[in-house]
């Protein structure tokens, strides 16, 4: 039995059913005698008795009930201040532990797996209750492992609360492992973080002047690397910034190529006429903020004042100052609709000359059509040559749809535009090359395409495995001096910017290190944190991901 469930310092007395799932063990200390904790004096003198009864690991699927019989000593030593003492079993259980320690670490490695409330329901099954506070004390308890110091560290931010709280983890890059979680994204705190290792010589940051400032307070000997992953990010930025200025103007361009003719749906089905005036009227208050945002910014207010008097974000404040108009959606793409897979039938149907929606819906419920006549009317109403029977004479106004030519089709918005204009032309389709085409007309857009592609393709060329090219950063040089001669505001605020911090972005050329270790590892920290329902203290989410990575 004490091979199945070992005892160390202690005699097995007798074991004892307790029920058909536990089982009673009875133990006490081998040993005749113990040493006094405080003047370490050897004593035999037993002055009495009592039990303990710590809980233990189960075994065979049975809960394990431990008592050991304890005996309490007389010190013989009179200069202690000590009269009796208990003996101690430091290899089973701690001093005045409720449980074993191999019990301990098995809740400890459980809870750090799942958390508190999931590890306390798993726990109960498998005969080791814990409540979910004592195990998030447990895990609190447990030590951190000591790592090697760093010299090559990533840094970047992370969400304890979206929006609100950001915190910065540190990684290093060498061993591809957490280092630390800081509690906010300040250049102090990662100043402070730096000074206390003096070692490191190489910092791996995005592009945020508050981790540059950090650097060079703390760590002013350090090469810092601008992550190139986040240059190509910032370039599309940029574009979408410009886009977003100039995209009512885009919206006049002609397609290159006329659109080919299809029976497919190009658009959503109309809206009703209450969702129609809701609308227009809510675009009618954008429409008032943005002219009171050209107002405030025509009478010399800074963005970030319009931004507190207005209450509106920041970023919205920054497009509705620099837009050359109001920026209009286009609106949303046709979605699925159950009358997608018909829309064949249905135009040979109308081209046959039946315009009768009862009609169309029965055949269409012969074929498998789930809708009801609603959707099918909806459809006809805006390709009728002549009005319906049913229709007042008053209202008998022949169909838009038959009369006007459609449209040219709509551009994206900024944001899926820019990804489109970033991309090299043989990585286009004939829809988006087609896209690319037509914004290209404008001769701004492809002074601005031109140039970002061209940076694009620099930071690409230092992406692969190979040691960079000999003149990559007389290529960027180059692509400074150009840029910030452009004449387009948006490229020469991207181009000061870079040349402001062109020491990390020559070194994020040159250099083979990046911060995607940190991602990674935010990645997992995101998981972690989201499994405790986003409620853990800044600590024990600290414990919780060193130690289980």
């Amino acid at each position: 039995m004490t091979q199945l469930i070992p005892l160390p310092g202690c005699r097995l007395v007798r074991v004892a059913r307790d029920g058909p799932t536990a089982l009673t063990l009875v133990a006490e200390a081998k040993p005749d005698h113990a040493r006094c904790p405080t003047c370490r004096a050897i004593s035999t003198s037993v002055h009495s008795r009592y039990r303990r009864r710590p809980a233990d690991l189960p075994a065979s699927g049975k809960a394990i009930r431990l008592q050991l019989e304890v005996r309490r000593f007389y010190c013989c030593d009179p200069a202690c201040p000590r009269r009796t003492f208990a003996e101690r079993f430091p290899k089973l259980l701690a001093r005045h532990a409720q449980r074993t320690r191999r019990l301990a670490g098995a809740q400890a490695r459980t809870g750090l797996a799942l958390g508190g409330q999931p590890a306390a329901r798993l726990l109960a099954h498998l005969a080791m209750p814990s409540s979910a506070t004592t195990l998030l004390r447990t895990i609190r308890g447990v030590p951190l492992p000591k790592a090697p110091r760093p010299c090559v560290v990533g840094v970047d931010d992370w969400a304890l609360r979206k929006g609100r709280t950001y915190g910065t983890i540190v990684v290093d890059l060498e061993r591809h492992r957490p280092l630390d979680l800081l509690p906010d994204r300040s250049a102090e705190t990662w100043a402070a973080w730096l000074r206390c290792q003096p070692q490191i010589r190489l910092v791996a940051r995005d592009r945020s002047t508050e981790y540059a400032r950090g650097t060079t307070l703390g760590a002013p000997a350090a090469v810092q690397v601008a992550d190139r992953w986040h240059l190509l990010l910032n370039t599309r930025q940029m574009i979408e910034r410009w886009l977003a200025r100039v995209h009512p103007r885009l919206k006049l361009l002609p397609p290159i190529t006329a659109p080919a003719p299809s029976t497919r749906r190009t658009r959503a089905y109309p809206r009703a006429p209450a969702e129609t005036l809701a609308r227009a009227a809510a675009v009618g208050r954008w429409e008032e903020l943005y002219d009171d945002v050209r107002r405030r910014r025509a009478a010399g207010q800074s963005l970030r004042l319009i931004n507190r008097e207005t209450g509106l974000a920041r970023a919205t404040v920054r497009k509705y100052a620099f837009a050359e108009g109001f920026p209009r959606h286009d609106g949303r793409g046709p979605g699925r609709s159950i009358l997608d897979p018909h829309l064949d039938h249905l135009h040979a149907r109308q081209a046959a000359g039946c315009e009768n929606a009862m009609q169309l819906w029965r055949e269409l419920r012969d074929r498998g059509f789930p809708g009801t006549v609603k959707q099918v009317r909806r459809w006809l109403s805006e390709r009728r040559t002549r009005p319906a029977r049913t229709t007042i004479w008053r209202l008998q106004t022949p169909s838009p749809m038959a009369q006007v030519a459609p449209p040219s089709p709509p551009l994206p918005s900024p944001k899926q535009l820019s990804w489109h204009l970033l991309r090299e032309p043989d990585d286009l389709d004939a829809d988006a090359a087609a896209l690319v085409a037509r914004v290209l007309q404008d001769d701004e857009a492809a002074k601005v395409v031109g140039l970002g592609r061209r940076f694009c393709r620099i930071v690409r060329s230092r992406c692969s495995a190979a040691p960079a090219k000999p003149g990559i950063t007389t290529a960027f040089d180059a692509w400074l001096s150009d840029a910030r001669a452009c004449g387009v505001r948006v490229v020469e605020s991207f181009a000061v910017s870079l040349a402001q911090d062109g020491a990390a972005v020559r070194a994020g050329l040159r250099l083979p290190w990046s911060s995607g270790q940190d991602e990674g590892q935010v990645n997992r920290l995101k998981l972690l944190k989201r499994s405790m329902y986003g409620r853990a203290k800044l600590d024990l989410l600290r414990r919780r991901f060193l130690l289980a990575a």
